[in-house]
């Protein structure tokens, strides 16, 4: 079983299907996804930043549809995968329970607590 993280907490899993791709997914296959309605990209490890690439990626390609960061994402990592695209993130029952959702809460302001927001004033 999934716990879903969102900027409003942890949801349920109500994933209906969609493309699921690996963090070495090559770019220039991007553009075959753009017309999926979900997204799923794969975090092998935390340590694995690839997924965040992706993300940005699809959305800078024009993307707008349902962006899940999938595996190993930690709490501190939760703002970070925002500003890539991501619209939510995906971890295992025992990450929530080492991470609970407080922590996951406490970086849910991403857009405010940017190095962009802070240079700008």
């Amino acid at each position: 079983m999934s716990v879903i993280v969102t900027d409003t907490g942890f949801q349920p899993d109500d994933w209906q299907g969609g493309v699921d791709l690996p963090s070495d997914t090559d770019p220039s296959a991007l553009p075959e996804v753009l017309e999926a309605q979900g997204v799923r990209i794969d975090f092998p490890s935390f340590s694995d930043g690839r997924g965040f690439t992706l993300a940005a990626q699809l959305r800078r390609l024009g993307y707008t549809g349902r962006l899940r960061a999938r595996g190993h994402v930690i709490a501190d990592q939760y703002a970070m995968a925002r500003r890539a695209g991501f619209d939510e993130v995906e971890i295992s029952e025992d990450l929530a329970a080492r991470q609970p959702e407080d922590q996951w809460q406490a970086r849910a302001d991403w857009a405010a607590h940017s190095y962009q927001q802070r240079l700008r004033g």
